[in-house]
């Protein structure tokens, strides 16, 4: 890959320092994607060829072509560029792209002047990426809670004494799941900010901030919820989700943050592969005794003889008498693709947003 510092317009790209600054200020760009833009600073004015970024920035790893086209946009977004009137980067359809700025050899004294000091955090400070990518959570998990809560609502619902119908049962659980949905992911939002800020956003370093961010708030909501039960209710079910859940979904998100920033993929196939991921651990906690949001509900209403809620039309779905442990994977499976994949899928597109990529 190129070696020694390249001015183009208001931008310095340090190479060897790996780093991209704009008049001073510091460009977020992931590994790959630097690695991309290098590759055309240094062949600048040369047709560079889809094989060639293969080659040189995936170093072999299979990708699709969506891969590279989302690795060009970002790159385009973060310099400011348009591919219909491109100063930087010109497409040549099916063939690959060009370096079309002029470039200047620039001297390790203008690279030094130009890094930020390196005990200053990034714009924004430290709070604005946990801001920003707590608000990310939140979205995700909403979105989630709400789908989840639809789910469970609509296979629990049938008519009901005293009042409560369907309808009553539906908006009940998507209120309830979206809480959770959504205080879950505020929590592994914040982690993988915190991690990103620490080793930053290309590191595993994610998957060790969403373990974290997801233990942190699985413990609380099970310790509030079972002390809210005993106050309540004088009893309450300690086997309900916790911290141990938490961290395992927390991971399985904090590696799909590593698959987009770390290995480039796109959004596309980065929802996909951490949605898959959720749900192979949502299907393995229930198989190793954990239980997630639908089993949960179900402990809930069989240790509370006068509820109302019963989820076991949903395992009849499945062939079970009741909300058993078929039930309990396939719908974990559900909760965990759904949870993994919103909330990925929303931190990216936040991070897109502010001009950053995770």
């Amino acid at each position: 890959m190129a070696t020694g510092c390249f001015r183009f317009g208001p931008f310095l790209l340090d190479a060897d320092d790996r780093r991209l600054t704009r008049d001073g200020a510091p460009v977020e760009l992931n590994a790959r994607y630097l690695d991309a833009l290098a590759l055309l600073v240094r062949e600048r004015g040369k047709l560079v060829s889809k094989d060639r970024f293969l080659d040189e920035v995936w170093r072999g790893v299979p990708v699709t072509d969506e891969a590279l086209t989302q690795c060009i946009r970002t790159i385009r977004r973060q310099l400011g560029d348009d591919a219909a009137r491109p100063r930087f980067i010109e497409t040549v359809p099916k063939h690959g792209y060009r370096f079309i700025a002029p470039v200047e050899s620039a001297g390790s004294e203008a690279a030094a002047a130009s890094a930020p000091p390196t005990s200053t955090p990034a714009a924004g400070g430290y709070w604005g990426p946990s801001l920003q990518l707590g608000g990310a959570g939140v979205l995700g998990g909403g979105i989630a809670g709400a789908l989840g809560g639809l789910f469970y609502g609509l296979g629990a619902a049938q008519p009901l004494a005293s009042g409560m119908g369907a309808s009553s049962i539906v908006l009940v659980l998507i209120a309830l799941t979206v809480a959770v949905g959504v205080i879950g992911g505020a929590g592994v939002g914040v982690g993988v900010a915190a991690a990103s800020t620490a080793w930053g956003r290309t590191s595993p370093g994610s998957i060790v901030g969403g373990v974290f961010g997801g233990l942190v708030v699985g413990a609380i909501v099970k310790l509030l919820g079972v002390d809210a039960f005993n106050l309540l209710f004088g009893r309450s079910p300690s086997e309900m989700t916790g911290a141990g859940e938490g961290a395992l979904l927390g991971a399985a998100i904090g590696f799909g943050i590593w698959l987009h920033a770390g290995r480039g993929l796109s959004l596309r196939l980065t929802a996909a592969a951490t949605a898959l991921t959720g749900a192979v651990v949502g299907v393995l906690i229930p198989l190793s005794g954990g239980r997630l949001m639908g089993g949960s509900l179900d402990l809930l209403a069989r240790q509370f003889p006068a509820s109302r809620l019963r989820l076991d039309p949903i395992g009849a779905l499945f062939g079970e008498a009741d909300f058993g442990p078929v039930t309990q994977a396939v719908t974990g499976g559900i909760e965990g693709a759904l949870f993994c994949g919103f909330v990925v899928g929303t931190i990216i597109l936040v991070q897109r947003r502010f001009g950053s990529d995770v």
